[in-house]
């Protein structure tokens, strides 16, 4: 520094005291978060921001062409039934319109149209998600509805539409029974077999 830094170093420092030397160490204590704190914290912990909806998006799915007739029947369904369904033969109770939807949409709305339509003891369902030939990716939309119904415990079975219903662009669906429904076919039945004796 030059005579003038120094001059001006001890005028601005003129009335500043040294600290005392000390030999203690100072430790920090970090303060015990308050009540308010430690509630955020297990409530972010306790609550993780999940989706609720449990139906998954894999980058690949199997893929199906925009013609292709495609069904599925989980265990424990009747051939019988299962045909019924494959002909067209159950009405649908409930319909869904998957046209111009985005796929993150068209999941969030199969979820909620199948939960809810299980819920109000509706048995078979009819989506309508098109063929997407004109698509980039033809069949996409098709595809991740087929991978999706796979995923429901609810739906027993699935198949392409009829013609007369939609075809290949068109999906029915057969729901399982809710409990109050089970128990009032077992009693239909149970009553019915009684008055047979």
């Amino acid at each position: 520094m030059g005579d003038y830094d120094d001059d001006l170093f001890r005028r601005e420092m003129a009335g500043v005291a040294p600290l005392k030397d000390d030999d203690r160490v100072r430790e920090h204590r970090r303060r015990e978060p308050t009540l308010s704190q430690r509630l955020r914290r297990a409530s972010a912990t306790a609550r993780p921001n999940r989706d609720p909806n449990p139906l998954t998006v894999p980058e690949r799915v199997p893929e199906a062409g925009p013609y292709d007739i495609v069904g599925v029947k989980k265990n424990g369904v009747q051939e019988g039934v299962y045909r019924k369904l494959r002909l067209g033969k159950y009405d649908p109770q409930a319909r869904l319109d998957l046209h111009r939807v985005r796929l993150m949409e068209a999941r969030d709305q199969v979820y909620l149209f199948i939960r809810e339509a299980q819920q109000n003891g509706q048995r078979t369902v009819l989506i309508n998600h098109g063929k997407g030939q004109h698509s980039e990716r033809p069949g996409l939309l098709k595809s991740y509805v087929m991978h999706w119904l796979s995923e429901f415990d609810q739906v027993l079975a699935f198949h392409s539409a009829p013609p007369q219903q939609g075809g290949a662009g068109v999906t029915l669906a057969l729901l399982r029974k809710t409990d109050t429904a089970s128990q009032k076919n077992r009693e239909f039945f149970y009553e019915r077999s009684r008055a047979q004796r």
